[in-house]
């Protein structure tokens, strides 16, 4: 910190110590990072890269580190957990959709109709 508290080398602060929400650029500079991030997981097969942090990094190192160096790390931490959280939603669907469609042939093979 400088001599004065407005001279602070810290832009990401508030003059009362709290953090300044990111602008529209900044929070679109982390969404093409996290997009090319994820297009690199995708690539090599890897769903979560929390638990396969190591793969990730030695696989899209370039990608996660612009990933990393332009959003926060609440915001990288989000967005690793909602991409495994969608991966299994979508998977879960996918699964219902199938069991559905075999219990209608069940039915329809029983003489049942929709109405």
């Amino acid at each position: 910190m400088g001599w004065f508290p407005w001279s602070s080398s810290d832009s990401n602060k508030a003059s009362d110590g709290g953090r300044i929400a990111p602008d529209r650029t900044s929070r679109q500079r982390c969404w093409i990072g996290r997009d090319q991030f994820f297009a690199c997981l995708d690539d090599n097969d890897i769903v979560d890269s929390i638990k396969g942090d190591k793969e990730a990094r030695k696989k899209c190192a370039k990608e996660i580190a612009e990933f990393e160096a332009a959003c926060s790390s609440t915001w990288v931490k989000y967005f690793k957990e909602k991409r495994v959280m969608e991966y299994n939603r979508d998977k879960t669907i996918e699964r219902i959709k199938k069991e559905d469609a075999a219990t209608v042939r069940d039915l329809k093979s029983q003489g049942w109709s929709p109405k």
